[in-house]
This record gives C-alpha cells, structure tokens and sequence, in this order.
C-alpha cells in the first residue's frame, strides 16, 4: 500500500522521531510510506493535489490537529496518532477541539499511546470511543561510540573530573509546555549546596521567544547550562553518560527521551503527569515529583533504583 504520513518534523524533535520510527516500521511491512512536514501545507486542498499526484491509496496523522486537520474530506481512508498537545493542550481551545472531533468522526482509527490518553480523548470526544486503540511506542536508542564524554563537559562549561559529578539532563525542545525553567531554582540552589550537582538542558530552539527568556535565566543560574539539539546517536551517549535524565513538562503524549533512558539503563526523574505517571512507576523504574522543591534530592535515591 502506498500511504501518505502527516507529521510536524522539527529536528531533534520528539514528533519528528516518533515519526521516522513509525513510517520505519511501516515499511519494514512492505508499505510505501511517504512522511510530509505537516507545516509545509496550509490546507486540505493542498493535500488533495498531493494525493492525486503522488496516487497514495491511504494516509496517517501523528497529532490530531496539525495533521489531522489536513486530512479531512479525502476520498482515501486515514487514521491518526494523538501526539500529546493535541490531547492535552489543543482540546481545551474551542475552536481547535471542534476540528479534531470533525477528524474523528471521518478518521478510520485512532492510536493513543497510554490508557489516560485514550481515556481523555473519551472524555473529549465521546462519538470516538469504538475507533481508539492504545499502542504503547517501541524505541531503539543508538549511542555513538565514538562520543567524547569530557569534550561534552567543557563544551557545557563543566570544569570538574567526570568521576565525581552527576549531571542531570533535561531533554526538550525550548517551548513553554516542556517547561525547562520548573527546576532551575532548586537545582542552582543545590548545585550551591553540592558543587557536583548540575542540570544541563539540552535540545531545540522551537519558541524563539521563550528561548530567550530560557536563556537568560540559565545564565544567572549557577550549575545549569544549556545546550543546543544534538545529533540523535550523539544524545544517546550523553544519556547514557549522564547521571539521570529528568522530565518537567506541563503535558506529555509519551516521553521518548524517558524511554530512551530506561532503554539505556539510566535512572529517571519525573514530573507527575499522566503522561508521564503511565511510563514511571514511583521507585520501581524511576522517581515522580509534583514540585519544584527537590525534596526527594540526594543522588544516592535515585541510584539506588538501578542497583
């Protein structure tokens, strides 16, 4: 089958990896998978000519309006996979959540990738409940061998013997709902406390606008850095690399940078979200926090999950 697959592919980005791993897969089955920057199309008609010229007999959507939207009134069957925003940014705007039930009603499927997902979803759209199926992701992580991990150090600005630090890292491209700043304070203030404590935040500039006020706080913040995206082969060899990897965001579909971690072995911190509470069981694979106090701090806790 030849399938058209709608996607947002920023790089370095969740969505954009999520994306490539699943037109992966879809392939491996023997289906011609063609993957489309949703952003490059600002209509259905748009899509239309697209279809008609490239003759695909069916299309997929990851996230329920940005592609989704873009998928509507065409005579070839679709489905769609919610990203996360669209469920729990997107529905509680009107005019947004009004599209995606549109979406629903025409899409043939649906994939939420934890049962709070789905179960919101239900909630928002109610006409949907027999078309939503949950289907957790699959990961592969792939470190670079070659990766120098003291080359990353002093490019983070981190002056001290690797032996002696722990480095928690913070993946996510810089916009408001991955909430980056949620722990600067409390880890600047531990890092004072415990000079081997550091937080380095490492991904995208998607908000321009928030990338500077991010900017401007990790610099008055001392022991936090931040640093720019990262080839993917290259990020894996920090994660493993790091101490542990740490989530802080306002919303999640299905942390890939968490899975990431678990795949490769290293403890994680997270924020309490649904999202994030269907991946992480509270000290049996990894830690839960519901604020910024750092009142579970002390690396020997969350070491001590993995020995």
């Amino acid at each position: 089958m030849r399938l058209l697959f709608l996607a947002v592919l920023r790089p370095h980005t969740g969505n954009a990896v999520t994306a490539q791993r699943v037109r992966a897969h879809l392939e491996a089955a023997g289906h011609v998978c063609v993957l489309k920057d949703a952003f490059d199309f600002e209509s259905p008609s748009e899509i239309a000519n697209l279809i008609l010229a490239e003759n695909f007999e069916a299309a997929l959507a990851l996230h329920l309006y940005r592609g989704g939207r873009l998928l509507q009134g065409h005579r070839i069957p679709f489905g769609v996979i919610f990203g996360g925003t669209d469920v729990n940014e997107d529905a509680n705007q009107r005019d947004k959540n009004t599209v995606m039930g549109r979406v629903l009603e025409e899409a043939r499927f649906a994939v939420a990738f934890t049962e709070s997902m789905k179960e919101m979803a239900h909630a928002q759209w109610p006409h949907a409940k027999g078309k939503i199926y949950v289907q957790s992701q699959g990961i592969a992580t792939t470190p670079n061998a070659a990766f120098n991990w003291n080359t990353f150090l002093q490019r983070s600005e981190i002056n001290q013997s690797a032996d002696n630090l722990h480095i928690f890292l913070l993946i996510c491209g810089l916009r408001q709902v991955k909430d980056p700043l949620y722990l600067v304070d409390a880890f600047s203030e531990w890092h004072q406390e415990e000079p081997n404590v550091y937080l380095v935040i490492v991904g995208p500039e998607v908000d321009p606008v928030f990338t500077r006020e991010v900017k401007a706080k990790v610099k008055r913040s001392p022991g936090v850095r931040l640093i720019g995206e990262m080839p993917q082969e290259d990020l894996h060899a920090v994660v493993k690399n790091c101490f542990v990897v740490v989530n802080s965001s306002v919303s999640e579909g299905m942390s890939a940078a968490i899975l990431e971690a678990m795949d490769l072995e290293v403890p994680v911190l997270a924020r309490n979200i649904p999202g994030n509470a269907a991946v992480v069981k509270h000290e049996v694979t990894g830690l839960l926090f519901s604020n910024p106090q750092l009142n579970f701090r002390g690396p020997k806790k969350a070491l001590q999950l993995y020995q």
